[in-house]
């Protein structure tokens, strides 16, 4: 079963700073739209993958560099407009839209295997059952051949217990509801506020969204993880509420 939701301390120690010290209260504005977009000439690539529950699995892809954005959702499956409470066959999935010249699908793929536990069967972790399953999902020959190469070389590191991960043919990705979109970044209203309170659609599309997901999650890189840290303390001591980038 998931964990239930709980207050990062990093947050708790900051709420408790600007209410002690008004000098450092921050102006937090009403809702405006700021939707991070590449521009229109670039082309982007799409990759999906299974690998436990969809909450985490979203952090750990969005704060990566040079990946625009990330979604949650369904995948894997025969069941045709799966929901949360009924999947079906399918296995939680993350999408994951990405700019190839800055990271590519082999990489993606060596984040894929360094975050989650290959081997297990029937779940992830605490959470057990058949939507946890492994699954790297391809679109096309190369995708194919990285995909099996690198289940190989995971493969190859013991032999004692079988590597688990499936490599399917990605059918269809159908969207998982709002709620459970960048979840780890909607469990820190502070970061949230920090963003200007973005739309839930506007929220979903957003790269910054997409790494301050992983940034709440404390799963960025560390160079990532402690670049964001100083956006954010910078945003504290000067009292403006904005951010625009990280």
């Amino acid at each position: 079963m998931k964990k239930n939701p709980v207050t990062s301390l990093p947050y708790l120690i900051i709420a408790i700073i600007l209410s002690a010290n008004p000098s450092h209260s921050i102006r937090f504005p009403n809702p405006i739209s700021q939707v991070t977009l590449i521009p229109s000439n670039e082309v982007t690539k799409t990759a999906v993958f299974a690998l436990g529950s969809f909450w985490r699995s979203e952090s750990v892809f969005g704060c990566l560099d040079g990946v625009v954005r990330t979604s949650v959702g369904y995948a894997g499956g025969s069941k045709l407009n799966p929901e949360y409470r009924s999947l079906g066959d399918h296995a939680e999935s993350i999408l994951i839209e990405y700019d190839p010249r800055l990271i590519n699908f082999r990489q993606l793929l060596e984040v894929f295997w360094s975050s989650h536990d290959s081997r297990q069967v029937f779940g992830q972790g605490p959470d057990v059952g058949n939507q946890y399953r492994s699954i790297i999902f391809i679109n096309g020959t190369e995708e194919s051949r990285l995909a099996s190469v690198s289940k190989e070389r995971e493969q190859s590191k013991s032999r004692s217990s079988i590597v688990t991960t499936q490599i399917q043919q990605l059918e269809t990705f159908y969207p998982a509801e709002p709620e459970h979109q960048k979840f780890e970044l909607k469990r820190n209203p502070f970061l949230l506020q920090l963003i200007g309170n973005l739309a839930e659609e506007e929220l979903e599309k957003s790269s910054l969204a997409a790494k301050l997901n992983g940034y709440a999650a404390e799963l960025c890189p560390p160079r990532i993880q402690s670049r964001i840290d100083g956006k954010v303390n910078e945003i504290i001591r000067k009292g403006w509420p904005i951010l625009r980038e990280v």
